[in-house]
């Protein structure tokens, strides 16, 4: 069966906000890159998708006079590898990533990027419910801290966070895998 690798949003972005000193994961790059050599020897399809935020003046809109929203150092696509640019927080909505998928004929999907309940898990959730199987790569992908929605309660650690996705996702919208497990497969 064919897969699709889908990397989320590791773009240099989110490097610039002062929030990356907390990522979970600042070597995403090097956790990622071995899931992209290993899909394309396989002859799957890896999608590229980037996140734009236009008109809001920020590190995420295009209009804003940086070059923020690219892939971060030491990711690449190749030639004709289908790169997407989003508007939403999940993968779908704003592109034509179905169109793509169905045209491939993928039914399965490897989620990585940023930021791991965001993104990542949306696109997720969205993927189940459209009759993907899902394999949900929790260290490839990275996160921060959560602010209490009340001034001075409690934040989320990075580790919650994630621990909070996995038990959302496993057994209902993916299968939560390891980098070594899905090298494996």
């Amino acid at each position: 069966m064919r897969s699709a690798l889908i990397v989320i949003d590791i773009q240099e972005s989110f490097r610039q906000r002062p929030s990356w000193a907390a990522v979970s994961n600042p070597d995403i790059v090097n956790t990622v890159n071995p899931l992209i050599d290993d899909a394309r020897r396989r002859g799957d399809l890896v999608v590229w998708v980037l996140h734009t935020e236009p008109g809001t003046g920020g590190v995420f809109d295009p209009a804003a006079g940086h070059d923020h929203i690219r892939y971060i150092e030491g990711l690449a696509p190749e030639e004709g590898e289908p790169q997407l640019v989003k508007t939403s927080a999940n993968c779908f909505t704003t592109t034509g990533l179905q169109q793509l998928l169905t045209t491939e004929g993928i039914r399965h999907l490897i989620i990585t990027g940023i930021q791991t309940e965001l993104c990542c898990e949306t696109t997720t959730r969205v993927a189940g419910d459209l009759g993907y199987d899902v394999t949900f790569v929790t260290e490839a992908t990275a996160t921060f801290p959560i602010a209490h929605r009340e001034p001075g309660g409690p934040a989320l650690s990075t580790e919650d966070v994630i621990a909070r996705t996995e038990y959302a996702l496993a057994g209902r919208f993916a299968t939560i895998a390891t980098v070594k497990e899905v090298l494996a497969r």
